[in-house]
């Protein structure tokens, strides 16, 4: 049996993701489709509005294998949340890759990823980093310097990144029919727009499946949990040992923190040229769930494949391949893992604000 994979976040999924996956299995019609679902906390430094095991659930009525990509690569930036998930993939044996994307210039992204190897474009990024400016802008930067124009394409970034990684596998894009940034909603909204709907308390029914839309009873936001990074700041004497907390910001933050009354005006009240608003959520994110650089640099290679949910074809493709997995296959909570154990820390974090703890021992795998 052949699959193709789809890397995603699902927050939360909405009329943009099944779009998604009907053209993936139009493109593919026979595969086995697995999904490999960031949980609790997001790659561009959100809380997930449901849990991991209500977005497998949804999922698994339109793929056939749930995984789950853990916290210490969905939290961090686009080079090392492509090459956690791409990995997960390449262990399952995936044939082919399909991503969203702003361009859907496969060529020019493949381009973009010759150029990138190359130490003419490292001693750029250098230089436009050296002159303050963040990360996507020195990209940007250095590739307009070989000719390319790139935009901060949140979809394209990560689609250099999977390129990068999956260079092996068949790797396909479509073009995105909404823009990420936008607040509008329409049809096919973005989930920026639906998270901020729902802050709000708009309807967005019909910008959503059904079981989708069902699920969005209890939903967790940011400043749900403010008081606790507030505590965490302000308590913790070196911030820096923290991942992502660098060059001098924990002072930034010491202060800034003393003057916020929500994430909002934290992150404004932090933000620079150099540190985009996202780089500064996930920093956040790993203050919140004391996530250290040691832990980091100890987890920088995938240790398993947790299987959050599949359905009759997922489960014959898992058999199929399970002998020939590099990685272990897992169903169930085992803290032999370091990386596991992370995952039930910010979990139970992520469960405190309905006291529902060791979520990570008591479920296991969805069957649909």
């Amino acid at each position: 049996m052949k699959s193709v994979g789809i890397i995603c976040e699902y927050n939360p999924f909405h009329n943009g993701h099944l779009y998604h996956i009907n053209e993936v299995k139009k493109m593919y019609p026979d595969y086995a489709v697995i999904a490999v679902i960031n949980g609790n906390f997001t790659q561009r430094g959100d809380i997930s509005l449901i849990d991991k095991w209500k977005k497998a659930d949804i999922a698994l009525n339109y793929v056939d294998l749930v995984i789950e990509l853990p916290f210490v690569f969905g939290t961090q930036a686009a080079d090392i949340f492509t090459k956690g998930g791409s990995d997960i993939l390449k262990a399952l044996e995936v044939d082919a890759f399909v991503f969203g994307s702003e361009s859907a210039d496969i060529n020019k992204l493949r381009r973009i990823v010759q150029i990138q190897k190359s130490a003419e474009y490292n001693k750029k990024i250098k230089h436009y980093l050296d002159k303050g400016f963040n990360y996507p802008t020195s990209l940007a930067k250095a590739l307009n310097d070989f000719d390319i124009i790139l935009e901060n394409d949140p979809n394209d970034l990560l689609g250099i990144g999977y390129i990068r990684n999956l260079d092996n596998v068949e790797i396909r894009a479509i073009k995105r029919t909404n823009d990420y940034h936008s607040l509008d909603l329409k049809k096919i909204s973005s989930a920026t727009s639906i998270r901020e709907a729902l802050k709000k308390g708009i309807n967005v029914k019909q910008y959503m499946p059904k079981e989708s839309y069902d699920s969005l009873k209890e939903l967790h936001f940011w400043d749900d949990y403010f008081d606790l990074l507030k505590y965490k700041i302000i308590s913790t004497d070196n911030l820096s040992i923290y991942q992502t907390v660098d060059e001098g910001i924990e002072n930034r933050l010491k202060k800034a923190i003393l003057n916020a009354n929500n994430i909002e005006e934290l992150i404004n009240l932090v933000k620079s040229k150099r540190y985009t608003y996202n780089k500064i959520k996930r920093m956040l994110l790993h203050i919140l769930c004391s996530f250290t650089k040691e832990e980091a640099k100890r987890c920088e290679d995938i240790q398993y494949i947790r299987v959050l949910g599949f359905n009759e074809k997922g489960r014959r493709y898992l058999n199929s391949i399970k002998k020939e997995c590099k990685l272990p296959i897992i169903t169930k909570y085992d803290d032999d893992f370091e990386m596991m154990r992370i995952e039930n820390r910010v979990s139970n974090i992520y469960n405190m604000k309905k006291d529902d703890f060791l979520k990570e021992y008591k479920h296991k795998p969805i069957i649909h």
